[in-house]
């Protein structure tokens, strides 16, 4: 049945209006001349900082000329040096741990 079109129409779907898609918004957005905003999609609606959105970009950047979707950390960390970041301070507690100590496994 190659080159046949078929259509399945269901009930009462002639009344509805057609649902916007992210797709179809996107469009509208960059034909008005907006800006994206780069969204967190585990917190849905935060914005990025500057640093935050450059570092997504060379990440990205990284992995499709590496052709390396999941880099190792190592390699995360070579992208933070490119980017020009240096370990310059004493170490601070890591955000969300209260003493600053490593919970002891099992």
């Amino acid at each position: 049945m190659k080159g046949q079109e078929s259509s399945v129409s269901t009930p009462g779907a002639s009344g509805r209006r057609k649902r916007s898609t992210s797709a179809d918004r996107s469009t509208q957005n960059a034909e008005k001349g907006e800006r994206r905003r780069q969204v967190d999609p585990t917190t849905c609606e935060r914005d990025y900082t500057e640093d935050e959105i450059a570092f997504m970009q060379a990440m990205d950047q990284y992995k499709r000329l590496n052709r390396r979707p999941f880099p190792t950390w190592s390699e995360v960390l070579e992208v933070i040096h490119a980017l020009g970041y240096r370990k310059v301070a004493e170490p601070t507690p890591l955000p969300g741990v209260s003493s600053g100590r490593v919970p002891p496994k099992g």
